[in-house]
């Protein structure tokens, strides 16, 4: 299957380097030099992936970003030459993925697309034979990727979906940030914290008012669901 990937940015070399990249990985590649056209190509085209540069004429990427979040769970990275951590948070607590910073090797840009993919349409729960998971009144499909508290639908971005479900497949086990990390982003390790408590806390607000009710934080060692 060519899955197609979405290019948004108002830089048009760099439209042109990543098409140059994905379409040798055999990726199909959609283009976009503002925020609307992107919107436009997302409502009209089955996009599988999008890559987003923040600041784009019309509509920055933030606001495409919070557009696809209200009706998708396809894997987003942001592409920005800010690289500031408050930048960075801001991309991952609205739904990104993903952040790589310009100026980019485009080997890198490819690994991170390449590993999105993998995570979120190959390693998800149809290779996995698993239907089903329960963890008190928390449901996931791991069929279509939903996740139900009771009878009501949660709509969670990828991340918080792999993060979720790792910790419903082992309820009570307790996970190293280190474990979270390279399970959820599928790769090494490095001093992602950030990442780790933005992604904890947008899925705890999601799952519950109350914050402690499902995952607890186990001071010292990491995060462990509750049985």
């Amino acid at each position: 299957m060519a899955y197609t990937i979405l290019v948004a940015d108002d830089e048009q070399e760099i439209r042109e380097l990543l098409r140059l990249y994905l379409e040798k990985d055999g990726y199909q590649v959609k283009e976009a030099a503002d925020g609307r056209e992107a919107v436009a190509l997302l409502e009209k085209e089955e996009i599988d992936m999008a890559l987003l540069d923040i600041m784009m004429p019309e509509l920055d990427g933030y606001r495409v970003l919070k557009k696809i979040r209200e009706h998708s769970n396809i894997p987003v990275m942001i592409l920005s030459a800010k690289d500031q951590d408050t930048d960075k948070i801001l991309g991952l607590d609205l739904g990104a993925d993903d952040y790589l910073t310009k100026p980019f090797n485009p080997m890198e840009a490819m690994a991170r697309i390449n590993s999105n993919i993998r995570r979120f349409y190959s390693l998800g729960a149809k290779s996995q034979g698993i239907k089903e998971l329960k963890v008190k009144d928390l449901r996931l499909d791991t069929e279509s990727c939903l996740v139900y508290r009771g009878e009501k639908a949660i709509d969670l971005t990828s991340v918080e979906y792999k993060m979720l479900r790792l910790f419903m497949e082992n309820p009570g086990k307790v996970y190293t940030k280190q474990q979270v990390y390279e399970n959820v982003w599928g790769e090494e390790y490095a001093i992602a914290d950030n990442n780790i408590m933005v992604c904890i806390s947008r899925l705890r607000a999601k799952l519950s008012e109350d914050h402690g009710l499902y995952i607890k934080t186990i001071r010292g060692l990491g995060y462990r669901m509750e049985k």
